[in-house]
């Protein structure tokens, strides 16, 4: 059989945050001829670069990276929105007879791109709007609230990512079922593209360790001169971008909530909670490629990797 762009197989490389995905990615991209389309659900937004580990501009030009400061931080944006965008990426690089390698820790997004969404009717007009306003006015309480209605999906999501909690109380409200139990009748089986996923996975005691060293260096590298700009540009402390795990405590250092040298500690204990959720959703991912990292680098991962995707090819 020939091969066309449309069936050539497209890699994903997913893992736990500062599991080392990224640099993997980059030295397989320059192994095998390929570009990379992030995975990353804040590397999207133009302007958070250092709380996210956006890579560096010497990094983007030895390989081609999609999907990186593609909206602004006011914008809306879900799954539905990055699957178009990503699928985009993906026939761009194809046309070129290059590799595309997926690469990053969302994942909804990885679900998305690889098998489609739940079919759903739209909600209300003003349900989500009226959500976004209980969560500003009470914060927590749409979490708390998932929790007690549908506790399988509230596992899955981090407590501060108001979008996919709003998402999953929308999917309650137009169907009056929990949305764990719609997603699953989903199934999500039927894969949209040819796509072998490999996930890095550490010994617990050394990701930890890994995301300790990760914090310090964003810290250093200036986050808090990253977030002191975005909200002197106007940027709400209320955005996505914002919100999630970085920006958000040092937003609540910057308006004196907590103090400096509370920082490092408290980006740890929420990065090592969302790592945990992470793992926990990749553990149920079908078809992946799991890779035990037991060296100091995952790029010492490379040459097992090479391996998995020769006899994938020869098959």
């Amino acid at each position: 059989m020939v091969s066309t762009p449309e069936s050539t197989p497209c890699l994903a490389i997913v893992g736990p945050t500062a599991s080392g995905k990224s640099a993997l990615a980059v030295e397989l991209a320059a192994r095998i001829d390929g570009e990379i389309i992030s995975c990353d659900s804040i590397q999207l937004y133009r302007g958070f670069d250092v709380g996210s580990a956006k890579p560096s501009p010497e990094v983007r030009s030895r390989v081609a990276h999609h999907l990186l400061d593609v909206v602004e931080c006011d914008a809306s944006f879900d799954a539905q929105r990055y699957v178009e965008l990503a699928d985009r990426a993906l026939a761009n690089i194809r046309s070129r007879r290059r590799t595309a390698i997926l690469c990053g820790g969302t994942g909804l997004y990885l679900r998305a791109f690889r098998y489609g969404l739940v079919a759903l009717p739209e909600p209300p007009p003003g349900l989500r709007e009226a959500l976004h306003r209980e969560e500003r006015e009470s914060p927590g309480i749409l979490y708390r609230r998932l929790t007690e209605r549908d506790p399988e999906s509230a596992q899955t999501i981090e407590p501060n990512n108001t979008v996919y909690v709003v998402r999953a109380l929308e999917i309650m409200t137009v169907t009056g079922r929990k949305a764990s139990e719609v997603r699953r009748e989903h199934g999500f089986r039927a894969p949209r593209h040819n796509l072998q996923v490999l996930a890095l996975e550490w010994p617990r005691a050394e990701l930890r360790a890994r995301i300790r060293s990760r914090v310090n260096a964003m810290i250093d590298a200036g986050l808090l001169e990253e977030v002191r700009g975005l909200l002197a540009m106007g940027v709400s402390s209320e955005c996505r971008a914002m919100r999630s795990v970085g920006y958000r405590q040092a937003v609540e250092v910057l308006q004196g909530r907590r103090p400096p040298d509370t920082l490092a500690e408290a980006i740890e204990r929420s990065t090592w909670t969302y790592a945990r959720r992470q793992r926990t959703w990749l553990r149920r991912e079908r078809d992946v490629h799991r890779i035990a990292v037991d060296g100091q680098s995952s790029i010492d991962t490379l040459p097992r990797v090479l391996e998995i995707l020769a006899a994938k090819t020869s098959k």
